[in-house]
């Protein structure tokens, strides 16, 4: 059996989902430097860990739906690599399990010099890093998988929002303020936005697979106000956190991200062939991504 090349494995990363993924890494990053509690080595080890485990979601979430039959000629997003016959199923396990290992050792170093004092701490978040690879792995694969009962929302929401910023700032910190929740929140919405999106693409050959998603269960139109509630919801959750902590107007400069969320939010509504939702996911990663830096340049300045 002769071994994928390189570019296709670097399709089977999807790396436009990378820039959703660092956000959150950054955000509580961001907070923590401007509460003068951080270490750049573990901001480091985190970025390197959250990219991994992303890049793991990604792998099982292209094994998983293949083996389902949700990935198929009906769909409309851009083909996968299992689908297609690019990577052979046995050569994604072994990816998948290469990359859970890489996710391991990463997570431990990460937690080594983050708690190396603190017995207890490096436990609780060793767990939660155990619970973020079997989440990243269950959300398309085997029985039961979460993404196929209208889950996945919920999970990226814990996972990118709360875990991923309140982490971040904790492991940082050592301590954690109830604030960091607000820009927790604020990403979190924005990741489920990007979920959203892919959900509303794909609603039609989902419910034929069996796939179904928050957006399958509301349908287009109500998935399009939910997914309205989400941006809006952000912006709104960040500007309270900068309100609470305001000190110049330069910590409103995460406004000029509104106006490309806005706009790509006026023509996602305004979109009635689901095939042409597919372009906005990258845009609202990457405005997500400007969001965020915007935001923590604002509040250090």
């Amino acid at each position: 059996m002769t071994n994928p090349p390189i570019s296709s494995w670097i399709k089977a990363f999807r790396l436009r989902t990378l820039p959703l993924a660092l956000s959150s890494i950054l955000m509580g990053s961001f907070v923590a430097i401007h509460d003068q509690r951080y270490s750049w080595l573990v901001i480091a080890l985190a970025a390197v860990t959250t990219i991994l485990l992303q890049i793991l979601s990604n792998l099982a979430n292209d094994y998983g739906d293949s083996q389902k039959g949700t990935d198929n000629v009906n769909r409309l997003g851009p083909q996968r690599t299992v689908q297609s016959g690019e990577i052979k199923p046995v050569k994604m396990k072994k990816a998948i399990i290469f990359f859970v290992m890489l996710s391991l050792v990463s997570g431990v170093l990460l937690l080594y010099y983050a708690f190396s004092d603190d017995f207890l701490s490096a436990l609780l978040f060793l767990l939660l890093g155990v619970g973020a690879i079997a989440a990243a792995i269950k959300y398309t694969v085997g029985k039961g998988a979460y993404g196929y009962y209208g889950l996945g929302d919920l999970f990226v929401f814990l996972f990118f929002g709360l875990a991923g910023v309140v982490g971040t700032y904790y492991l940082n910190a050592r301590v954690l303020e109830w604030d960091v929740f607000l820009p927790a929140v604020s990403l979190g919405f924005l990741s489920m936005g990007v979920l959203n999106l892919n959900n509303m693409r794909d609603i039609d050959n989902d419910i034929k697979s069996g796939k179904r998603t928050l957006a399958a269960r509301l349908g287009l139109q109500k998935a399009k106000i939910y997914h309205t509630l989400l941006v809006v919801g952000a912006m709104i959750t960040a500007g309270v956190y900068v309100m609470l902590n305001y000190r110049t107007p330069w910590n409103l400069l995460f406004l000029i991200s509104a106006i490309p969320l806005l706009k790509d939010l006026l023509a996602v509504m305004s979109t009635s062939e689901q095939v042409l939702l597919d372009p906005y996911l990258k845009k609202l990663a990457l405005s997500t991504l400007l969001f965020t830096i915007l935001f923590g340049v604002g509040i250090l300045l």
